[in-house]
């Protein structure tokens, strides 16, 4: 592997860098997908909703969010430069600087998230089969696994890490969780059985979307080494599809089956459940570690958005510092509500980022990320008005942000948020552009 695909920064990538293929992206995306936070998700669908609900809401809901997530990788792999960079051609050079912060401040948040879930998890399983804890070595031992992974950059953690390592275990160890979810299982049972209430499908639909979609602030920092954007949608939006529907579907099932109410159970039942349910929740933990890697290498591809002299491995020793550093001090609960406000800002910014690819004749040039304006103010209206609808339909946040919003009067019907916050934004974007065009037009030469 060459050096420098370790390390490229937010220029385009060059033709001889793009080397990952579609089944590289499928493997890359398929292991993100694995996640002991969807598998967690899922409990909130049942028993609120029927199991045939959730089957449907899981597969809808999966069908748009990785349309969203496949189209934004073919936009990386068109413009070949981080999705931050991306952001200087609708938003203006500077104004990509404020997603840039808030996606600053989401990665990192959520990297401190997934260490302290894998510490939790391999803490519960050690102690299980081995009799000892040890949170805080393992909190320690995951920073220092994300630092080694995010300093082989997306080729090389490809390459080295999915292909040879991760893929073929977390496989075999989804095919014993998803047996022994169905081993004792009653499926006529669990078919038949009403749902409980307190959601509904447009919610669970919703739900799915929005875990989805949560990737596209980060999904071009990774596809812009792709071979071609073809390869770059099918991969993406087809391997996170077949890996996020599967954790979401053995979620239900242990939820159903094993008759879990707590998501926070779900990890926990599956460790108590004998040697070999144990060894294949580590098998998952182990490559939960790529949502660490992730994060991190993105953290420190965002910031370059705002430093680009910086050293990139630099950053990522420092960010996996900090992030190990949070999750040995911060606790969860205090700032989870403030990450999902975070992450509720991309849905409508992706409309935005689609409605002006689309309208550029599906390609962006070299020029639009590095000699355009420094604002495009009425494409910013436009994402701030989707992230107003957002909120207005479901608020997200801390109870301070929740409790003004509430005072702006939110519908009192749950309709879900993610898809009318991305049209307003799409449609807004699209409109401006093309006001602007016509009057460019009409302007005398």
């Amino acid at each position: 592997m060459k050096p420098e695909e370790r390390t490229w920064g937010i220029t385009p990538v060059p033709e001889r860098l793009r080397t990952l293929s579609a089944l590289d992206l499928t493997l890359l995306w398929g292991n993100l997908g694995v996640s002991l936070l969807v598998l967690v998700a899922a409990a909130f669908l049942v028993p609120a909703l029927s199991l045939p609900e959730a089957l449907a809401a899981i597969l809808v809901g999966g069908l748009l969010g990785n349309l969203m997530l496949g189209l934004a990788g073919m936009i990386g792999a068109d413009g070949r430069v981080p999705t931050m960079v991306l952001l200087r051609a609708p938003l203006g050079r500077r104004g990509s600087y404020l997603p840039t912060a808030l996606n600053v401040a989401q990665c990192l948040g959520w990297a401190i998230f997934e260490i302290i879930i894998i510490a939790a998890a391999a803490s519960a399983l050690s102690e299980e089969l081995l009799g000892f804890t040890g949170k805080e070595l393992w909190t320690i031992v995951t920073g220092a696994i994300a630092l080694g992974l995010a300093l082989l950059g997306p080729v090389g953690f490809v390459r080295r890490f999915v292909r040879k390592f991760a893929v073929w275990v977390v496989l075999a160890s989804l095919v014993y969780l998803t047996w022994w979810a169905l081993a004792e299982a009653d499926l006529g049972a669990l078919w038949s059985a009403p749902a409980e209430g307190g959601s509904s499908f447009v919610l669970g639909v919703d739900l799915v979307i929005a875990i989805t979609v949560s990737w596209t602030p980060l999904v071009a920092d990774y596809t812009r080494f792709a071979r071609g954007g073809h390869g770059a949608f099918a991969g993406t939006g087809g391997g996170y599809f077949l890996a996020g529907t599967w954790m979401f579907l053995l979620g239900v099932l242990l939820v159903l089956a094993r008759g879990l109410s707590d998501p926070a159970e779900i990890p926990a039942s599956v460790a108590a459940a004998g040697v070999a349910s144990g060894l294949a929740l580590l098998a998952v933990t182990v490559d939960e570690t790529d949502e660490a890697f992730a994060n991190v290498y993105s953290t420190a591809v965002s910031i370059q958005n705002l430093l680009p002299r910086v050293s990139q491995r630099l950053l990522i020793a420092v960010i996996s510092a900090l992030a190990t550093v949070g999750a040995l001090t911060i606790q969860l609960r205090n700032y989870e509500t403030f990450l999902l406000l975070l992450g509720s800002f991309f849905v409508p910014l992706f409309g935005v980022l689609l409605a002006d690819w689309l309208l550029s004749d599906g390609h962006y040039r070299s020029n639009d990320f590095f000699s355009g304006p420094a604002f495009r103010p009425a494409l910013i209206v436009a994402w701030i008005a989707g992230f107003a609808l957002y909120q207005w339909l479901h608020p997200l946040g801390p109870p301070w942000w929740t409790e003004l919003v509430a005072r702006a009067h939110p519908p009192s019907i749950a309709i879900g948020s993610s898809l009318p916050s991305f049209g307003l934004a799409f449609g807004l974007a699209a409109l401006a552009i093309l006001v602007s065009r016509e009057r460019t037009a009409s302007q005398p030469a």
